[in-house]
């Protein structure tokens, strides 16, 4: 770490820890309903922890996007954050807002909109926060001493996910007008600009991990962000399909939904051969497992299991489905959130001079959380099969199926379990660090750069350069 002002990720970092291990809270609360073990639903009912638990994935995952920014941005820009007062402010009025939707959610004080349950006043507060913040980077990188590919795409994805939040802000009497609106954001965000998030996250870390060169990574950023991004946009037509749009949808959407796990194997792939090809042996493995990781599971995830399901033929029988969480879960957990998990596992030895990144603990939290995730994938897998056959072919009553499914949420439970066991010894780790400082750093500058003495090579301590008084 060279700026000091990038210490202001590390809180954004705590917040996303904080809201991921309540997130995976109400996870249990929603899995022991689906049990029939419904002791809090009278405190908490099942549509509650579920708006809960969506709206809580959703939030500390924009904080989690906002602190690699805050992280990187700097790094890619060679200045310091043009306003730390500005993000400290946004920094806890994101909290504010956040922690004031969670709580109106038990009280009914929502929309009732699918993942954009937040109530409409503090939609504007959502706004105002988000320009904040996409002011104080543009400055950052209007002002800084030079503008790469990586740092022009990272802020064009946060950008246009900022544009894209305002369809959800209208509203239509008519259920299908508001249908349609509110998937130019779910959709667009998680297949389409978010995507540019993630190509740009995972460029800065395969140049900051592998030693791979800039000019390489950033031409195959290039290629990968653009054909995702162009089947993201129009495989959000797969979203139209039984919801009275017109019938190309039926044709437009299933093509390019079809062409959207290719974009995800061109990422996996560009992913594994950077790492293959780069000449560097970076200490810190584990960040590289997870980013690695990142590519592979959202190629699984997001692409093989969303392909599963959303063409017409198929999605006929299980839109609204089980299914849908089957994908849902590890596309979100391949995508999004082990990416924030791999900028995390990279910037915290940087910050704090401290290589906790060694010893069993980081690499028990990798594998029990995403042995964890595939469990619970299959779990929905095999609920979701049996929902569809009992409920649209055999004609089943959908609560006599929901009763029928609950033996098979038991192994959702345990699966769950074993992942939550990972993100505990993931959320240990990131504790043992502690706070950024300020000596540790220059203490790790320092040893950076006498192994930068002994190869020869400069290319050893990128990101690891003395701060800037």
């Amino acid at each position: 770490m060279r700026f000091q002002s990038q210490k202001i990720a590390w809180y954004f970092f705590a917040a996303c820890m904080g809201l991921f291990v309540l997130q995976l809270i109400y996870g249990f609360i929603l899995g022991f309903d689906r049990m029939g073990w419904e002791g809090l639903h009278e405190i908490i009912p099942f549509n509650v922890a579920r708006a809960t638990h969506t709206n809580l994935l959703v939030v500390w995952l924009l904080a989690g996007f906002m602190g690699a920014a805050y992280y990187i941005i700097p790094e890619e820009a060679d200045r310091e954050i043009w306003s730390p007062k500005l993000a400290w402010i946004q920094y806890f009025s994101l909290l504010a807002v956040g922690v004031v939707a969670i709580i109106g959610y038990h009280f009914n004080i929502w929309e009732g909109r699918k993942f954009l349950e937040i109530p409409r006043p503090l939609d504007y507060l959502v706004v105002v926060n988000v320009l904040a913040f996409l002011f104080n980077i543009l400055m950052t990188i209007w002002k800084g001493k030079r503008m790469t590919t990586t740092a022009m795409v990272l802020f064009f994805g946060l950008l246009t996910a900022a544009l894209l939040y305002l369809p959800g802000m209208w509203t239509f009497d008519n259920l299908v007008h508001d249908s349609y609106f509110r998937w130019w954001v779910v959709h667009l965000w998680v297949e389409g600009v978010w995507e540019l998030i993630m190509g740009a996250i995972l460029s800065f870390l395969l140049i900051k991990l592998t030693g791979v060169d800039r000019e390489v990574i950033e031409k195959w950023l290039y290629i990968i962000v653009g054909f995702t991004f162009l089947s993201g946009i129009l495989g959000t037509g797969h979203h139209y399909y039984f919801t009275g749009g017109p019938s190309y949808w039926l044709m437009i959407g299933g093509v390019f939904s079809a062409l959207e796990p290719l974009a995800f194997l061109g990422m996996a792939l560009y992913a594994i051969a950077m790492a293959r090809r780069g000449g560097r042996k970076h200490p810190n493995r584990i960040a590289l497992s997870w980013t690695i990781g990142c590519a592979v599971m959202s190629f699984v995830g997001a692409g093989a299991l969303g392909f599963a399901h959303t063409l017409p033929q198929v999605n006929l029988w299980t839109h609204g489905t089980l299914v849908t969480a089957m994908h849902g879960h590890m596309a979100f957990w391949g995508a999004y959130c082990m990416l924030i998990l791999a900028l995390i596992s990279y910037a915290l030895p940087e910050m704090t001079g401290r290589k906790n990144y060694k010893g069993w603990m980081p690499e028990w939290a990798f594998w029990c959380s995403n042995i964890g995730m595939i469990c619970m994938t299959g779990a929905f897998a095999v609920m979701g099969v049996a929902q569809v056959y009992l409920e649209r072919k055999a004609g089943m009553d959908f609560l006599d199926v929901q009763e029928g499914l609950e033996v098979h949420a038991f192994a959702l439970i345990l699966a769950g379990a074993l992942f939550t066991f990972g993100i505990v010894l993931f959320v240990k780790n990131f504790i043992s660090y502690g706070l950024p400082s300020d000596e540790a750093m220059i203490a790790n500058a320092s040893e950076a750069d006498a192994t930068a003495s002994d190869s020869g090579s400069t290319d050893a301590i990128d990101g690891a350069a003395a701060p800037q008084a």
